[in-house]
């Protein structure tokens, strides 16, 4: 029996030799993990058996790398793959787990503990805590706080964090309180905002940082912006980033000037409704934004030099308002649908 494909998708790796990062097409089968230079290519660049694998998520070892989880082989080989987005990276650790534990016989999978080692309790789902967390009524409450000549809007401290746990009896007291805090933030849900926050999360002291009524945080996929001076980059963050985020995820899109096909990583917001695209395997800087307010969104068939570039299906097109032409290409017939369906109800909304 042809062992059966699970997932398939884009994903960032590490490179095996050089500390280079690329998105690559990768397609989970119940034995194996194969990764593809492009989507269309017939042979794999390469495959990690999952027999005697073992899978560590959320995964430390680079520092600013956010949704990073290894792999690694019973050969002892490490493997590293960065999602773009939370929820991504949950599906793909659910699912290489699960195959590894088929695979194991039906023995339990044990959670290896990440290097900044915190043993959480089992029973603890950081995903469900952080729902709760982010709940209107009842959840933590995003502010607009002022700091260093900065406004950080829809933040809040790392000290109401810790103290909202403790009155919701999520944690019995202020050290488990900081151990749930500190896992939320490892795992990417909680985010620094402000410079203190920055440092305590690079340094590994998390900890003494997230009690601090100055350290600043935002939950990961909030309207989160700053304006004013940061220190680092002396811009002031565009009007275009307040939105919700509505829609992430990879795209291949084709480049204006050479045609060529490059995969990005893309962020729908709406109120104003703009698309942020950015290149998956480096920093949070955008190369460019597409503005979609009075935009038209079409699934196509086909796009000039499509062939040239060995580009099947799922394409989509989006023209603005003042006539400019995007050309994008989804993994599946059901995930073109789904950008859309999205882009679609955010141009129409207004701003």
């Amino acid at each position: 029996m042809e062992p059966q494909e699970i997932r398939e998708g884009y994903l960032v790796k590490k490179g095996t030799l050089l500390n280079s990062w690329k998105a690559v097409w990768v397609v989970l089968s119940e034995d194996g993990v194969e990764f593809y230079k492009k989507k269309t290519d017939r042979s794999p660049k390469g495959m990690i058996p999952l027999k005697g694998a073992t899978l560590v998520s959320p995964c430390q070892d680079f520092g600013k790398r956010m949704l990073v989880f290894k792999l690694t082989t019973d050969k002892k080989q490490d493997h590293f793959f960065q999602a773009s987005h939370m929820e991504e990276r949950e599906f793909w650790v659910k699912d290489i787990k699960r195959a590894i534990t088929c695979l194991q016989g039906g023995k339990r999978f044990a959670r290896k503990s990440t290097r900044r080692s915190i043993r959480l309790p089992d029973k603890i789902n950081l995903n469900e805590l952080y729902t709760l967390m982010k709940d209107q009524d009842d959840g933590v409450k995003e502010l607009r706080l002022e700091q260093e000549n900065r406004v950080f809007n829809h933040c809040f401290t790392g000290a109401t964090v810790v103290e909202w746990l403790i009155s919701k009896e999520k944690a019995r007291n202020r050290p488990e309180a900081l151990m749930l805090a500190t896992g939320l933030l490892n795992e990417g849900f909680l985010q620094p905002a402000g410079d203190m926050a920055k440092d305590g999360a690079e340094g590994g002291e998390q900890t003494t940082f997230l009690d601090q009524t100055h350290a600043l945080y935002y939950f990961a996929d909030s309207g989160f912006f700053c304006e004013g001076y940061s220190s680092d980059e002396d811009v002031l963050v565009k009007e275009e980033f307040r939105g919700n985020i509505i829609k992430q995820g990879c795209l291949l899109k084709q480049g204006h000037r050479r045609k060529n096909w490059k995969v990005r990583k893309f962020i729908l917001r709406d109120d104003p409704a703009y698309m942020h695209y950015y290149d998956p395997s480096k920093g949070d800087d955008p190369l460019g934004s597409i503005h979609l307010r009075g935009s038209v969104v079409t699934a196509v068939e086909f796009v000039p030099d499509a062939k040239k570039y060995d580009i099947d299906g799922n394409l989509f097109e989006i023209i603005t308002s003042d006539e400019v032409h995007y050309f994008l290409q989804a993994a599946t017939a059901e995930e073109r649908k789904e950008w859309i369906k999205a882009i679609q109800t955010v141009s129409k909304s207004g701003k």
